[in-house]
């Protein structure tokens, strides 16, 4: 991690010799400060080390305060320190925290105290360590270094010259891989173990939650998948409360069963994976999972399988592949997540959330395969990620805020959307949305907002910057009147879409669609939308359609290409009441 000007670091990590180690940073631009390791025995630190949070709930990786406080009385030692606006990781006993404003210093008595403590600090490692030098490995030994839900990539200060060029590497650190050279560990759970056979056919779902049931009882449990196996499994709810640090790890294959026809009729059709009211957990690894999804995509009801793209009669339902539901503090990176009956990876109800170098994949006419959905969640971080599937890359739902999209690219798919929201005149609520360095290709839309007409409550707060387009139908969309049949009727109510900014928006749109349509509510006009270094191309051919704009107000704060003269200024007249379309 890179170290910046007045940066400090407290971590505290669990050696494998049992130990706990507290060590303390300051640096400046010409030395360090000092440095204080104290080494404790673990079972001194876990009944004298306090962390109070404040200001933000427990799960959140966003901390404004944070106060920490270790005291030993029989040492006559005071640790108090208070870090103020922080970027904070927060796990059990795992503690990083990165650009503090404010570091107040360990206090020791009086130079004597100090003097005995660092001696008896000396005298007690040593002493340990030479009792255990075969000790066992009580953590991953690959594993040196940990933040269970790390800071966000660190936004840079300008803007690129062309956001053509790859977007940045730069991510928040991830665990290395928790394989241990020992395998005998009795920290990781093989499902080989529990009767896993791995031979693609056989069902593995006992053992497999066998040694789930065995890796959520003790404290950074690993349930491995191994390499060179196929692991079939039906479906299956993975319960919490588990034990923190828990991580399921897959470097073979895990794959659901091969379509409607082998789909166990007392199963859910509804989703394959679910993991449920689960804190402090990551799922990672170097291998594939694998939805078999083609069958079901071939059922008659399915739009493009009926006559002339009409649906047929008959069962419809589809699995989504992997459900994470009330759950906190979870991260998910490194693996191939492919051919989703549905939706590949659902969020509901979630919080703190850190997505990181996904590859998620189905074909281009897959329907309903939207790559990562969320909603009802809050602080999650969806970085370096690849998605190419037939529906939406991300996809945002009602209920959500505080959400981070780095560095994904989409394509092909439907681009990445907000909503659909309001749909049954239903309150929809999502803020603080950034979508930022990333590229959208060969996709029927770019940016898009879309809400049903008799909804209520509120889009706000949303930051598209540096995104480049290849080929992309509606680049830009704000669609209020989304409807999926003919029937829908007109109504007055909608979502209230506000402050949204569009900057650094390039490249080439497909010239069948317009590259910037807005299409906001007769009642409830769109209000202050931003649109700065907007320049879109047609992708080949000349230009069908003007940019559209109906009923939307906002700014330019640069000149558009295409120009786009529809866009009012100020605030509409007749806006009325917007206190009806809040949200708490």
């Amino acid at each position: 991690m890179k170290v910046e000007h007045q940066t400090e670091f407290l971590k505290l990590v669990r050696a494998d010799s049992g130990y706990l180690v507290l060590s303390t940073y300051s640096y400046n631009t010409r030395a360090i400060s000092y440095l204080l390791l104290i080494v404790l025995p673990r079972p001194i630190c876990h009944d004298y080390f306090l962390c109070v949070r404040s200001n933000l709930s427990h799960s959140s990786f966003y901390f404004n305060l944070i106060h920490l406080s270790l005291k030993l009385e029989f040492l006559k030692l005071q640790f108090l320190s208070i870090y103020r606006n922080n970027l904070a990781a927060f796990c059990g006993t795992y503690i990083l925290l990165v650009h503090s404003e404010k570091f107040t210093r360990l206090e020791l008595m009086d130079l004597p105290i100090r003097v005995f403590f660092i001696v008896w600090i000396s005298l007690t490692f040593f002493n340990h360590n030479l009792g255990n030098v075969e000790g066992r490995y009580h953590h991953h030994t690959k594993q040196k270094e940990v933040s269970y839900v790390p800071d966000p990539p660190s936004d840079s200060s300008t803007e690129p010259e062309n956001p053509s060029v790859s977007p940045p590497s730069t991510s928040p650190s991830v665990p290395s891989d928790p394989y241990p050279n020992d395998p005998s560990s009795d920290c990781v759970f093989d499902v080989r173990s529990f009767g896993a056979v791995g031979d693609g056919c056989a069902d593995d779902t006992p053992a497999f939650r066998a040694a789930w049931k065995a890796a959520c009882a003790v404290e950074s449990g690993l349930l491995l998948v191994p390499e060179n196996y196929s692991f079939m499994i039906t479906s299956t709810i993975f319960s919490g409360p588990c034990k923190p640090g828990l991580v399921f790890q897959v470097d073979g294959t895990l794959m659901a069963p091969d379509g409607p026809n082998s789909w166990p009729e007392s199963d859910s059709r509804n989703q394959w994976l679910v993991f449920y009211r689960i804190d402090q957990m990551t799922l990672n690894g170097t291998g594939i999972i694998e939805g078999n999804g083609e069958k079901w995509w071939d059922l008659p009801c399915k739009p493009h399988r009926g006559p002339n793209g009409k649906t047929l009669s008959g069962p419809c339902g589809s699995p989504a592949m992997i459900r994470f539901f009330m759950s906190s503090n979870l991260e998910v990176n490194g693996l191939k997540i492919q051919n989703s009956p549905q939706f590949h990876m659902k969020f509901d109800g979630c919080q703190g959330v850190l997505i990181d170098k996904l590859s998620i994949s189905s074909p281009k006419l897959s329907p309903n395969t939207d790559g990562i959905h969320v909603e009802n969640s809050k602080f999650v971080g969806i970085y370096n990620t690849m998605i190419s599937n037939g529906d939406d890359c991300i996809s945002i739902g009602p209920g959500s805020s505080n959400v981070d999209i780095v560095g994904v690219t989409c394509g092909p798919s439907h681009g990445i959307s907000i909503g659909s929201l309001g749909v049954h005149n239903s309150q929809a609520c999502v803020s603080n949305l950034t979508v930022r360095d990333s590229i959208i290709r060969e996709s029927d839309n770019g940016l898009r907002i879309k809400t049903w007409q008799g909804g209520m409550g509120s889009v706000t707060g949303l930051r598209f910057e540096n995104i480049q387009m290849e080929n992309v139908g509606n680049c830009i969309i704000i669609d209020q009147y989304y409807c999926l049949a003919k029937e829908c009727l007109n109504q007055t109510s909608a979502v209230h879409v506000n402050d949204v900014s569009y900057r650094n928006i390039k490249g080439t749109y497909d010239v069948r669609t317009a590259p910037i349509h807005f299409a906001c509510s007769d009642t409830v006009a769109c209000t202050n939308i931003t649109l700065s270094e907007v320049e879109l191309f047609p992708y080949e051919g000349e230009l069908l359609d003007d940019p559209f704009c109906w009923n939307a107000y906002g700014a330019e704060e640069s000149l558009t290409i295409p120009p786009i003269n529809c866009l009012r200024e100020g605030d509409p007249d007749t806006l009325g009441d917007l206190s009806e379309y809040q949200c708490s």
